[in-house]
């Protein structure tokens, strides 16, 4: 839930997420469909709090959390509501953002979540004194860096990695995309989008979603042990095929 990148070409939409957490947090639950009051919902589940950092609803939305609002901020625990259980509340609703706009989220820790609904694409977040959501143009290709773990200057540095590969590859495939958030850096192993800071914290899986008009996509690379779980959901017969 670290740095999301958002890709359009064609009818194929596409959202990647590399999770960057301590060494010492519990390894997630592979991606699984669960039901919810609006329809099916397949995500890969936290093992502590029960919630998600990224999400696609069988009607073909998608959802994704990065820690942190505009900048850091200081961890001020206990807080009321885990953001990966809230972002289970906006991947239900029909209109996410609206949702996030009209939630009271005073003693919740700052996020930002890039929400994929009805074929427009916003920004929202949370900086633990207001909400901002802004309406993003889908045809963009963009990078997101979670606010708690890199400053200003390593995002600007990693949004030039990102516009340099799209240069050189404006119609990537799901396969390239994982690749970019793979090797994308400069070698610096804390910065690096596949990262690494003394084992203490690192990039423990990458999550790509693909969406198209009938059918979405999810693969889930576990970076620790290896191992790629892939899940299909079919928008148009609302059924699933996991693998």
């Amino acid at each position: 839930m670290c740095t999301v990148s958002f890709i359009t070409h064609g009818d194929a939409v596409h959202i990647t997420s590399n999770r960057d957490e301590q060494s010492t947090r519990l390894p997630a639950y592979p991606p699984a469909t669960y039901h919810t009051a609006t329809g099916l919902t397949a995500f890969p589940k936290d093992a502590d709090a029960g919630g998600t950092w990224i999400a696609m609803h069988e009607c073909g939305r998608a959802v994704v959390l990065l820690n942190g609002g505009f900048i850091n901020h200081r961890h001020t625990p206990p807080y009321r509501k885990s953001r990966g259980l809230i972002l289970l509340d906006l991947i239900a609703a029909d209109d996410p953002a609206g949702l996030f706009a009209e939630m009271d989220l005073p003693g919740i820790e700052p996020f930002t979540t890039v929400v994929w609904a009805n074929e427009k694409l916003f920004e929202c977040r949370w900086d633990g004194i207001g909400t901002h959501v802004s309406e993003l143009d889908p045809a963009l290709p963009r990078i997101w860096s979670s606010a708690t773990l890199y400053d200003a200057s390593v995002m600007r540095k990693r949004e030039s990695w990102f516009g340099e590969w799209i240069r050189r590859n404006p119609q990537p495939s799901g396969y390239d995309i994982i690749r970019f958030h793979q090797s994308a850096g400069d070698g610096d192993p804390n910065n690096d989008l596949l990262m690494d800071r003394g084992g203490r914290l690192s990039t423990v899986s990458i999550t790509a979603i693909d969406i198209r008009r009938d059918a979405g996509s999810m693969s889930y690379h576990d970076i620790r042990s290896g191992a790629i779980h892939n899940l299909q959901l079919d928008f148009r017969k609302h059924t699933t095929q996991q693998g």
